[in-house]
């Protein structure tokens, strides 16, 4: 089985992107597998602090490494949005393939101090595990906001990235590029595709989207193709899953079957889950 960073590599060389999808409980990750593999397509299974919380991180690795052992797929899991050095390193001591040290609310030097120390672990840790690290504002939460926060307009500037990149030896970096954590109610986030291409052509390593939540289909299409090479989704697939077993339970109110009211909640993350790797892969 091919290791994350040559499954990344390869999305680099094709102009397509990886979809990273979060997951909350066993059937987000039913929901997303069974999408990713109906399309032949890699994923990569993502759990932030809060969800690592409700899931366990050896129980996300133990889920994860069965399905791409059982069907020999290439099924990864990042540990998403990691504030704390010690956090980070339990993720990679129990078995993640990547981990995000988000340090972005900090000021440039405090970033780059911190992530430094995740990625020197990473390398001294006996496996290959990709760090990635955010710097500019992409906002926080995957919640459903009234309105654009403010600061969403502050983008990251290439040669800022190009230095920290240097400074960190990161293996992706996740810039503020227009998209925003969560779901905006008015108004919708736009993707600057110059400046993706600007940071790109400067750090020479993957870039990530975060935020993806709500992009127009021509924002992803038009970041990939500009040198993103992963996309995050989590709010959309959490909306889905909650209108669907709301709907399941009203149809069915005396179900106490779990098993029995939950497949539609399943069905509706495979379906948005679907629709976005067909896109960020150019599958028609």
């Amino acid at each position: 089985m091919k290791l994350l960073r040559e499954a990344v590599r390869e999305a680099e060389k094709n102009k397509v992107a990886i979809g990273h999808f979060n997951i909350s409980n066993l059937e987000g990750l039913h929901g997303v597998y069974n999408a990713a593999k109906k399309l032949g397509v890699p994923v990569i299974i993502g759990m932030t602090e809060g969800e690592e919380k409700f899931v366990g991180m050896e129980e996300g690795v133990a889920l994860v490494k069965a399905l791409r052992e059982k069907d020999d797929y290439p099924i990864y899991l990042n540990g998403d949005h990691h504030y704390s050095f010690e956090t980070v390193k339990h993720a990679i001591d129990v078995g993640y393939d990547s981990v995000i040290i988000d340090a972005a609310d900090k000021s440039f030097e405090d970033n780059v101090a911190l992530t430094k120390q995740c990625v020197d672990y990473a390398r001294n840790c006996g496996r290959d595990i990709l760090i990635e690290a955010e710097l500019g504002f992409i906002g926080s939460g995957s919640n459903i906001k009234d309105t654009i926060p403010e600061g969403a307009g502050i983008l990251t500037k290439a040669s800022d990235a190009k230095k920290f990149v240097e400074e960190t030896g990161i293996d992706m970096l996740a810039p503020s590029v227009g998209s925003v954590h969560g779901l905006i109610k008015s108004g919708k986030p736009h993707i600057d595709t110059d400046r993706v291409k600007e940071i790109k052509m400067v750090v020479g390593i993957p870039l990530v989207l975060h935020g993806g939540s709500g992009l127009r289909d021509e924002d992803f299409t038009g970041a990939i193709a500009s040198g993103i090479s992963i996309v995050h989704i989590n709010t959309e697939i959490r909306l889905a899953y909650k209108e669907a077993l709301e709907k399941s339970m009203a149809d069915n109110p005396t179900e106490i079957a779990p098993y029995k009211y939950l497949p539609s909640a399943v069905l509706a993350i495979e379906k948005v889950v679907e629709s976005r790797l067909k896109l960020f892969n150019n599958i028609h």
